[in-house]
């Protein structure tokens, strides 16, 4: 018997909230602590832009697993990054 679409939408679900939630306490982390030194800017820059197109891809599919999870993603690795380049440029004009 073949599974059925809404498993596999939890499925989705689940992966969404289980990825989504890794970047939680590393963007905490990073705002309480503001050190930024192990973090690499070309790295967060292409995954934040991927995380953005997946959010798009979701949109156009009406997908609700991807646009959640990718929503809240795109939000905290934008976090981080924004703070990385800040604490970056603050640390320059010293």
């Amino acid at each position: 018997m073949p599974a059925s679409p809404e498993l596999f939408e939890w499925i989705g679900y689940a992966a969404a909230v289980l990825t989504t939630c890794s970047f939680v306490p590393q963007a905490v982390l990073t705002l309480r602590t503001r050190d930024v030194s192990g973090i690499s800017s070309g790295m967060y820059a292409s995954f934040t832009l991927g995380v953005g197109l997946w959010f798009v891809y979701g949109l156009s599919l009406g997908a609700w697993p991807i646009i959640l999870a990718n929503a809240v993603t795109l939000a905290l690795a934008s976090t981080i990054l924004i703070t990385k380049l800040v604490v970056e440029r603050a640390g320059r004009r010293r």
